[in-house]
């Protein structure tokens, strides 16, 4: 790292000796140990800027103590059944780390149904990872997926805001046409920064991902080709990283009980939920989201499907 980033580093330092208690606090919570790490992270955010890295910082503290993000793993969704339908409709998981170390998150972005509902990689590898590796399965993609965008773009939105630069690359698999289509047509309007981290392979993808990872490590929808994402196989604990019985939401789940009975005074209410604010959409991600609508009512024009989009849009209720 040059001189004038350790300069600028030192200044974000700082400046951050100067907030409340709280939010040195939360702030603890988030660098673990590595009080420098975040702040390279949210300084390579925006361009090495101090002013508006702290700034971009502040806000993010200041989330995370109105959504009380410390304590949220210590907030179970109870009974198990209700997690494992949140588990079924939200497809992410851990299948393991790459060669170097960073955990890799695969993500069953085309089967999702959204509207329905790292310092174990420090410890285990014996230096800090602050990334990842993200692995979306686009098989399953559809047109009729446009009313999950605007939730989608929110989700992508909380992520850039406050776990900036997390993301090593994202690895695209199984990839359909009408991702192919809309990827062409958005792929102009994503900052360059992003565009060099996506990477779109061809099939499953397993081959060049078995470059950077073990087999052993693979999403189970990239270990052979048409292998799908399936959210059923014949050994449920070991292939499919989505499922409540993968070894990592285990222990994530027994975590989180463990930690209620902890922090807790009485029984977590049941079936009880957790509520995040969220920002509203600057110009960029609502341009992208428009196109990626206007795109998506094209394709189904020519494919005769306009009457099954019911008139969707991203920014619409």
């Amino acid at each position: 790292m040059s001189n004038a980033h350790q300069e600028v580093i030192k200044q974000f330092l700082s400046l951050m000796e100067n907030v409340d208690d709280r939010m040195k606090e939360t702030f603890q919570n988030m660098h673990n140990g590595y009080p420098t790490e975040p702040l390279v992270r949210f300084l390579k955010a925006r361009d090495w800027n101090v002013q508006k890295a702290h700034k971009m910082l502040i806000d993010c503290l200041q989330w995370r103590l109105q959504n009380e993000i410390d304590n949220i793993l210590a907030k179970p969704i109870i009974p198990t059944d209700l997690y494992r339908a949140v588990r079924d409709s939200h497809l992410v998981g851990l299948s393991g780390y790459s060669k170097e170390g960073l955990p890799v998150i695969a993500i069953g972005a085309g089967l999702s149904t959204y509207d329905k509902a790292s310092p174990t990689a420090t410890e285990k590898y014996g230096q800090h990872i602050s990334k990842c590796v993200k692995v979306l399965d686009m098989t399953g993609l559809k047109l009729s997926a446009l009313n999950q965008i605007k939730l989608l773009t929110t989700i992508a939105k909380i992520d850039d805001l406050n776990y900036p630069e997390k993301t090593a690359t994202y690895y695209i698999v199984n990839v359909p046409y009408i991702f192919s289509a809309c990827w062409k047509t958005v792929k102009p309007l994503v900052q360059e920064r992003t565009k060099r981290k996506i990477q779109v392979l061809q099939g499953c993808g397993r081959d060049e991902l078995l470059k950077i990872m073990d087999y052993s490590s693979l999403p189970h929808f990239c270990r052979k080709e048409g292998s799908g994402s399936s959210r059923h196989s014949s050994n449920v604990a070991i292939d499919n990283c989505f499922s409540l019985e993968h070894t990592f939401h285990q222990q994530l789940y027994n975590y989180i009980k463990q930690q209620a009975t902890l922090t807790a005074t009485g029984l977590p209410i049941k079936q009880g939920s957790v509520h995040v604010d969220f920002p509203e959409p600057d110009p960029e991600g609502t341009k992208i989201a428009k196109t990626i609508e206007s795109e998506f009512n094209r394709l189904a024009d020519q494919n005769g499907l306009c009457n099954s989009l019911n008139g969707l849009k991203v920014d619409g209720d």
